[in-house]
């Protein structure tokens, strides 16, 4: 085990509060204590994961501490929230240049959360957001999936997805027998879409406050 504490916060705020988000998002520290890496995220509905898909109600940051950490500026302005407790089981790749977390290996049962994060090289995005639909159709009526929205650091050429599974099994028969989603793996190399990427899959340890800000209805695992 590590003993990095891993959380996604997430926060859904009134319209009246979007100009104060993006004062937070502008002006957020990140060098806070015990803190070794943070990012403050604006999200996307999940339903296309393109540049038109931006939810200006929902925000969420995504640490890595050695204590637990909260951030009352945001909770101040939330109408709802909540805060999901991870363990890294697998991290392949880069987030700003570091790699965040220290994955455990472990195989763990229970719901999976995955986060994919990239940083879009700009004469390829055109393409890529060309190749995004079809899998999303996919995602959609995946079975096992509890949850999804998209995530980024800036509107447009900053781009990843959070989702949540019942199962690594059902996350695994996505990612690589839905033929949509297979033929983008597959294309990736060659099409070079990405400047850096990172792919993490944790074990949901708690999630506290409000699940269904994420898009989390069912309590299954």
């Amino acid at each position: 085990m590590t003993d990095d504490l891993v959380r996604l916060h997430v926060w859904r705020i009134p319209r009246r509060a979007v100009g104060s988000a993006m004062l937070r998002m502008a002006f957020a520290r990140r060098d806070l204590p015990g803190v070794r890496f943070a990012k403050f995220l604006g999200t996307g509905t999940g339903r296309t994961f393109g540049p038109g898909d931006t939810d200006l109600t929902r925000w969420a940051a995504v640490s890595v501490s050695d204590r637990p950490v909260r951030f009352p500026a945001w909770d101040g302005i939330a109408v709802a929230r909540a805060h999901v407790d991870l363990e890294p089981l697998v991290s392949r790749g880069r987030w700003s240049g570091t790699e965040p977390f220290r994955p455990t290996g472990r195989k763990a049962g229970g719901p999976i959360l995955a986060i994919t994060r990239a940083r879009l090289r700009p004469a390829r995005a055109v393409r890529f957001w060309t190749a995004v639909p079809p899998v999303v159709s996919e995602l959609a009526a995946a079975p096992g999936l509890l949850a999804r929205f998209g995530i980024g650091e800036a509107p447009i050429g900053w781009q990843g997805t959070v989702s949540v599974w019942r199962s690594a099994t059902d996350l695994t028969a996505f990612a690589y027998r839905q033929p949509q989603h297979r033929a983008v793996i597959a294309r990736t190399p060659a099409d070079r879409w990405y400047a850096e990427e990172l792919f993490a899959r944790f074990a949901v340890l708690d999630v506290s406050g409000d699940r269904s800000v994420m898009g989390w209805e069912r309590t299954e695992a």
